[in-house]
């Protein structure tokens, strides 16, 4: 059983302050508790703001060589530890083993080095006229990341804010804690200077919303559901600090009439299933031609047919269990609900796989002939749920690609390269993928419209976390 009853603050582990209650951690796959989380309260927010204000004016003034050689050693550390990391992802959230290790874990160490990359690539000091632009770091950052790719989005949000020369507080998502863990005391075995990086658990509603209203934060970085990232804001705008939001997503993969449908319907079904539908940037909305909607529908058929819900240590499992109780019910009722608004279940359905009785396992389901109009089509359900959607030409596609309030990511397959380009350049997303192609991770991530706003990775993710200072002379 873990136990998680310290708090990481001003370079030591810490009790909590009185008040706070614990959580139970449980294994999504079987349903079985493995262990307890301490919870924090406005007090432990307050001590750890307090350790990062303090540490904020000697870790700004380091030189760029000081932060690349720390996140050097974490990367160094991480690297050496990444079978931990994945079993740790594996255990908190379900992920099948294989995932995890190949998957979740290396992102970690792939996003600190796009960070060490970003701060080494940025210039900090620039001539305009007789006036010296110079960016410095904005000041005390909180970071609350998520549940469902946790290791990549710490790495992501502690490495940017501490190479930018931010100290920082991280609230990792009590669902889970354990890489979070692994992560803290990677760091504090890098050497990280006191209150440099912080850490503490809690709910969001009270962690998250003490550290977005709090007046010595100057930044805050939240990955998230659209209504989470909504209330950060609410809690934030009295104090004016910046807010970068990464939010929920309902992406649409436009299928055109020349492209290799088999190709990009089966990895367009492997896009939505993988992590069991728990990513934001999953296709979940797939635009076929009318022409080609049968087909389509018979590729998506075969590919879930093969594969595997289950056990997520076997190595042969696709498919493991969503993250917890909350998700499970969430998706079954979206699941129903589709079926009541009459799209077509051509795959899955409501309930368990057969054969599973416990654990928090979700039948991988495809929807046909959905409208845009439906719930399922237009709200993120965060499970393995893809619809399919016909249209009847170009300009449509288009259109009900770009009829979403969300605007996270967007994907085009078609054999004739100049029309792919001539029609992501149409999508209102802040990624667009083409023909399978995958974003370079020093490439800005983030979303329009609901998805949220400002930018993660790359020097534009740095520059989230600096601020532009003009000295004429």
């Amino acid at each position: 059983m873990h136990k998680l009853d310290r708090f990481y603050i001003d370079g030591a582990w810490v009790e909590p302050a009185p008040g706070g209650t614990t959580y139970e951690i449980v294994n999504p796959a079987t349903e079985a508790a493995i262990g307890t989380l301490a919870m924090g309260t406005t007090d432990d927010v307050d001590r750890a703001v307090r350790a990062a204000r303090a540490a904020f004016p000697a870790w700004s003034a380091t030189p760029r060589e000081t932060r690349v050689a720390l996140l050097t050693r974490v990367i160094e550390r991480y690297e050496a530890r990444i079978d931990a990391f994945g079993d740790a992802i594996h255990e908190e959230i379900g992920a099948p083993l294989w995932l995890a290790r190949t998957q979740h874990a290396p992102l970690g160490p792939m996003l600190l080095k796009s960070a060490v990359a970003a701060l080494e690539q940025t210039a900090f000091s620039e001539q305009v006229g007789n006036t010296e632009v110079v960016r410095e770091p904005i000041g005390v950052a909180a970071l609350i990341t998520p549940w469902n790719w946790p290791a990549a989005m710490v790495a992501a949000k502690v490495g940017y804010a501490l190479a930018a020369g931010c100290t920082a507080v991280l609230k990792p998502s009590e669902i889970s804690p354990l890489d979070a863990q692994l992560f803290a005391e990677l760091l504090h075995e890098a050497d990280v200077p006191p209150g440099v990086f912080n850490m503490i658990y809690g709910e969001g509603p009270v962690v998250g919303a003490a550290l977005a209203r709090h007046p010595d934060v100057d930044a805050i970085s939240i990955t998230g559901s659209t209504r989470a990232g909504s209330q950060v804001a609410a809690d934030a705008a009295p104090t004016l600090k910046r807010v970068m939001q990464e939010l929920g997503g309902k992406s649409p993969n436009l299928i055109l009439d020349d492209a290799d449908l088999d190709t990009a319907v089966a990895q367009g079904v492997m896009g939505v299933m993988i992590n069991s539908g728990q990513t934001c940037i999953a296709p979940t909305r797939m635009l076929v031609p009318r022409a080609l909607h049968a087909r389509a529908v018979e590729i998506a058929q075969a590919t879930v047919a093969q594969m595997k819900v289950g056990d997520p240590t076997q190595a042969d499992v696709q498919v493991g269990p969503v993250a917890s109780r909350a998700q499970f019910d969430k998706v079954q009722r979206m699941i129903r609900m589709g079926m009541e608004e009459g799209a077509q279940v051509v795959a899955g359905g409501p309930g368990r796989p057969e054969g599973l009785t416990r654990g928090y396992f979700v039948r991988p389901t495809v929807f046909a002939n959905v409208s845009n109009a439906s719930r399922i089509a237009r709200e993120e359900i965060f499970g393995p749920v893809l619809t399919i959607l016909p249209y009847d030409s170009e300009e449509e596609a288009i259109a009900i690609a770009n009829d979403t309030e969300y605007g996270l990511a967007a994907y085009v397959w078609s054999g004739d390269a100049a029309r792919a380009r001539r029609v992501a350049g149409q999508l209102r997303a802040g990624t667009v993928g083409v023909n399978g192609a995958n974003a370079d991770p020093g490439a800005p991530f983030g979303g329009y419209k609901r998805s949220g706003n400002g930018r993660e990775l790359g020097v534009h993710g740095l520059a989230e976390y600096l601020e532009f200072k003009s000295i004429a002379r």
